[in-house]
Order: C-alpha cells, then sequence, then structure tokens
C-alpha cells in the first residue's frame, strides 16, 4: 500500500495535555482497513484513562478515542470491498468466533479489542481497525454529516442494548439517573419503546432538555437522599396512575451516588441497568434483590449487530441527535479536555481532524 502520512494526539501520562505526533501508515493486515477520521466523541471513559483512574490496557504511548466515523481510504487484501465506504467503528470490536461471541455475548469477548485502549484511536486523522464488524452507513445521510454520527458507537448504542437487555415493554416505567451524554440516549431509547420515562439528576440544565428528549417527569436530586428521591418517584407513580412495580432503572451517571439510588429503586420484578463506571465503592444489601426478584445487569458497549437498527433510528429522525452534539476541531482537543473534567460542557463533544 501507498504511504499515509498521519497524526494524532497520544496520551502520555497521566493528567499531562495531549502529545500531537506525526506517523506514517505504510502496512496493514489482510482483513484491516484504515479509517480517514470524520469525527470522533469525546467520551467519560477517554477522562477516566486520561486521569489514571482507569487504565489502558495498551502501553502508553496511545492514541484515545473510541467513538469514531469515517471514511475507508485504504484496505488489505480480504477487505477490498470496503474500499470508499463511510462507516461507524463499534468501540467494542470482537472475535466473532469464541463461545461468547456465539452466544450473542459478542460485546463481552474476551479477546474484543476497543479503539483507544487495545490500539490507537480516533483523536487522529486516520486510524488502523479490523474490517469483520464495522458498521457501514447508507449512501445517503439526510441532513447528517458522518462525523456527526460518530457518538453512534458508544453514546447512543450502550443504552439502546441495555434496553434491550431490560426486557422493558410498552406501558413500563423508566428511571433513568443521570442524563448526560449517555443518559439523554438512554431517555430516548425508553420513550422510543413505548414507557413512561422518570429523568433524574443534580443539573438543572440537564433535567431542563431532558422532556424534549422524551422524559415525562423530571426530579432535581440536588440534596435528596434515597428516601426523599423514593418518595418523589413513588408520588409521580400515584398521582398519575403510573407501574406500581416492574420499575425498570438505568443508572447512566457513573457515580457512587447514582448507583446507591438506582439499587435503592429495585422493585418487585424490576431490574437495575448498571451502564455508567465507576472506581468507588458501594455498601448494598444484596438481599434485595432476591425478595424482590429482581434483575440486575451491566452493560459493557453493544454488540456490532445492533448498530445498524440505532442508524435508522438517528437517521430517521426517531432519535435526536443533532441537539446534543457539538463538533470542534481536533487541534483544541486540549482546550476542550479541562472543560469536561471541570463539567463545563453542555454537549457531547465530536473533534473534526
Amino acid at each position: 500500500m501507498e504511504q499515509i502520512k498521519a497524526y494524532g494526539y497520544f496520551h502520555t501520562a497521566q493528567n499531562e495535555p495531549l502529545e500531537r505526533r506525526d506517523f506514517i501508515i505504510d502496512r496493514i493486515e489482510a482483513d484491516q482497513v484504515v479509517v480517514e477520521v470524520a469525527g470522533c466523541g469525546l467520551c467519560h471513559t477517554d477522562l477516566g484513562f486520561m486521569s489514571g483512574n482507569v487504565q489502558t490496557k495498551h502501553e502508553l504511548p496511545l492514541i484515545l478515542g473510541h467513538e469514531i466515523s469515517g471514511k475507508i481510504t485504504a484496505t488489505g487484501a480480504d477487505a477490498k470491498r470496503w474500499q470508499g465506504n463511510n462507516v461507524i467503528i463499534p468501540a467494542v470490536l470482537p472475535c466473532g468466533e469464541c463461545n461468547l461471541c456465539k452466544d450473542d455475548r459478542d460485546n463481552i469477548c474476551r479477546n474484543q479489542k476497543m479503539p483507544g485502549n487495545d490500539f490507537n484511536g480516533g483523536f487522529a486523522s486516520h486510524v488502523v481497525v479490523p474490517s469483520r464488524f464495522l458498521c457501514e452507513l447508507p449512501k445517503n445521510l439526510g441532513e447528517f454529516k458522518v462525523s456527526q454520527l460518530s457518538v453512534i458507537s458508544d453514546a447512543v448504542t450502550t443504552p439502546y442494548q441495555s434496553l434491550i437487555r431490560s426486557g422493558l415493554k410498552a406501558g413500563d416505567l423508566a428511571i433513568v439517573i443521570g442524563v448526560g451524554g449517555i443518559g439523554t440516549y438512554m431517555v430516548q431509547h425508553a420513550n422510543l419503546a413505548g414507557a413512561t420515562v422518570i429523568a433524574i439528576d443534580i443539573d438543572k440544565s440537564k433535567l431542563e432538555t431532558a422532556p424534549k428528549m422524551g422524559a415525562g417527569y423530571i426530579i432535581n436530586s440536588r440534596g435528596l437522599d434515597e428516601r426523599d428521591i423514593k418518595k418523589a418517584i413513588r408520588d409521580i407513580v400515584k398521582e398519575n396512575k403510573l407501574p406500581r412495580y416492574r420499575w425498570r432503572v438505568f443508572e447512566t451517571s457513573g457515580t457512587a451516588a447514582g448507583q446507591g439510588v438506582a439499587f435503592s429503586l429495585l422493585s418487585f420484578a424490576g431490574s437495575l441497568g448498571v451502564i455508567g463506571f465507576t472506581m468507588d465503592k458501594l455498601t448494598i444489601r444484596l438481599s434485595n434483590i432476591m425478595a424482590f426478584d429482581a434483575d440486575v445487569f451491566g452493560n459493557w458497549g453493544c454488540r456490532p449487530a445492533y448498530y445498524p437498527a440505532v442508524v435508522e433510528q438517528v437517521l430517521s429522525g426517531k432519535i435526536n441527535l443533532l441537539d446534543n452534539i457539538e463538533e470542534k476541531p481536533l487541534d483544541s482537543i486540549n482546550e476542550i479536555i479541562p472543560m469536561a473534567f471541570d463539567h463545563k460542557l453542555e454537549k457531547r463533544i465530536i473533534f473534526v481532524p
């Protein structure tokens, strides 16, 4: 293959600015492709890698970024059909061969590869990835640009898988804790599936947006304890004749406080999906799960098989993407990241090379 001149922003040390470096792509494996990055979303996980709270699997230096969309500009010998296609790169790339993959649990494949974790990711002009599980985009994207669809790779697909795992049905009550980058899509997916949605957060501005995304009710939990929040929900349920049982609770805040509230809301025949991540530990009474005959599950990424359905939802306007994203030049990344750490970003940022 011809040499491709590329550049990326490398994570070199904990709590240090990313370092821009040029590099050359002059060789790829037969099943790999080179994707010219159109956009790459900034995720809470990237911040965890940068702070050192979460360790990357690949040693540093490493280019972060796992919410990637772009155009395939070069292919290996076995991947030529992909040449010129626009794609979304799933945040979790399974092997497709192991028992977990064959049991439709390929999102947790133990041989999986994650951009920006196992290999250089999308905070770059180009990225080299396996071709097997790429999500090909339609030729006609309507009002969307390829770059804007990058966040489907995690922020939009991860809550979709949680929806499926929860067994949520039309008429259920869904409670979403944390309505930020992922939670806002959890609200939308639950609403689209026919559930009544209660959104909980401590951020007033996020709660003001939640009804536009499909939340029927909002609770500002700032200053409230678990009992206060549970009472507020029970009052909403009673006053509006909502389901008293089978609550579908989704924890997307990635905080110990949020997880504590989520567990406290387990109900008879209910379910709890843990989508947000924190290293903090909780003290909980597991016997509640038995007493309520409830289900608790975690969610790591999303199966590539689910991506096309989510892409269709976004392109058709069933899922509102454009009001929740903002594009920034990749070269501004070291200006934007401190704002993300300080919780000063109102929308999910997509870096455009």
